[in-house]
């Protein structure tokens, strides 16, 4: 299978779906998932105005009628009666197949989920047409709980999107980076899954996000690569229906 990692940079309000349109009619052909990043469909530092900009399931009904050529998954601010969630929600021929709610949500230095987020309290693993998968929604990888899940439940494929500032620049090298490539091969190795890794571009009030999205093998490898700071589309092949003993002889 192919999946398209659609590393974008999304508009800070809620008026982003011509731009999510735009990339699954060009790839519907060409990929069979395509994946776009943490809250894509809102920007990312909504602050006082998330409650206003938060989706009903109903307000996305048109990733239905999108998604019968290509599975979709995308990040929104949604809302459930009176609760507002950070979530990543998977589309596929013509129905919403699952919806995660970020389970934890960081509270420090320039973020302030917590203010504005209800978090989420389960891991879902679900079958798709491709495999049994999981999503998690950026910090939700830094906790060794979730990555205990993950590795008990050995999904095909994991997919992580996020929303990840710079910070961290030494030496023509970005500390971030660094960091987010040891939980995913970790988490990859672990699990004997592929973990693809979608995070945004773009400036939101001063704060950049790097990009560098990437798939990583069950071996914990990295197999594809994305630009830092760029607006980019790439699509990598996945092995997802590979047995366990060859995602066993991978790692070896």
């Amino acid at each position: 299978m192919k999946v398209a990692l659609a590393q974008i940079n999304p508009k800070l309000n809620s008026n982003n779906f011509d731009l999510h349109q735009r990339f699954i009619k060009e790839y519907e052909n060409r990929a069979e998932v395509i994946i776009f990043p943490e809250l894509s469909m809102n920007g990312y530092m909504l602050m006082d105005a998330t409650y206003e900009d938060a989706f009903l399931l109903q307000d996305l009904q048109i990733f239905e009628k999108f998604s019968q050529n290509i599975d979709i998954i995308f990040g929104a601010v949604t809302k459930e009666e009176h609760k507002i969630f950070n979530s990543a929600l998977y589309y596929s021929k013509g129905r919403l197949l699952n919806i995660h709610h970020k389970n934890h949500l960081p509270n420090y230095g320039m973020f302030q989920e917590a203010r504005f987020f209800f978090k989420g309290d389960e891991l879902s693993f679900f079958d798709t047409n491709y495999g049994k998968v999981c999503m998690v929604v950026c910090e939700d990888l830094w906790s060794s709980k979730i990555i205990d899940q993950i590795s008990t439940q050995k999904p095909d494929i994991v997919y992580v999107i996020a929303a990840s500032p710079a910070r961290g620049f030494e030496n023509n090298t970005l500390e971030i980076e660094h960091k987010w490539n040891q939980l995913l091969s970790t988490t990859a190795f672990l699990s004997g899954s592929y973990v693809v890794f979608v995070n945004r571009v773009g400036f939101e009030d001063g704060v950049g996000f790097w990009g560098g999205s990437r798939v990583i093998n069950p071996s914990g490898n990295i197999e594809l690569t994305m630009e830092l700071f760029e607006e980019q589309i790439g699509v990598a092949k996945l092995e997802h229906n590979l047995s366990f003993t060859q995602k066993y002889l991978l790692r070896t």
